[in-house]
């Protein structure tokens, strides 16, 4: 048996502090495989509750335990104040990437949602 990561650690301290809904919501950022995101309202979606204001809300809240860069927003735009943070990840990931043109932000890429996203089907425990 292998050992626990820092991040499952840090959610089990969690585990009998967080709402039901919120232990969905981080049990589906952490089944969006590596180089994949998910929209807050894809998540909401899958689990058939909530929208992506309650799917944001326990992600701002809880994130930090789980691969919470792979949880986004629809238009593909970073996370803001956890920009450089989310594209050291995407990198390391392979997550695409379209170069943004140069704004008031700065010269940041976006998400290819369309190659990026990921629909929860294949490797999803039976959903599909």
């Amino acid at each position: 048996m292998s050992e626990p990561s820092p991040a499952e650690d840090t959610r089990e301290e969690y585990a009998d502090a967080l709402p039901e809904y919120a232990e969905r919501v981080l049990d589906v950022a952490e089944r969006i495989p590596p180089g994949r995101v998910m929209t807050y309202g894809d998540v909401a979606e899958w689990l058939q509750e909530g929208g992506p204001r309650q799917v944001g809300r326990v992600m701002s809240l809880y994130g930090g335990a789980v691969p919470w860069w792979r949880v986004v927003r629809a238009d593909g735009a970073l996370l803001p104040g956890h920009e450089l943070s989310a594209l050291d990840h995407y990198r390391a990931e392979g997550t695409p990437l379209k170069e943004a043109a140069r704004s008031a932000e700065g010269h940041l890429p976006r998400l290819d949602m369309r190659r990026a996203r990921w629909d929860g089907g294949a490797g999803a425990d039976g959903h599909t």
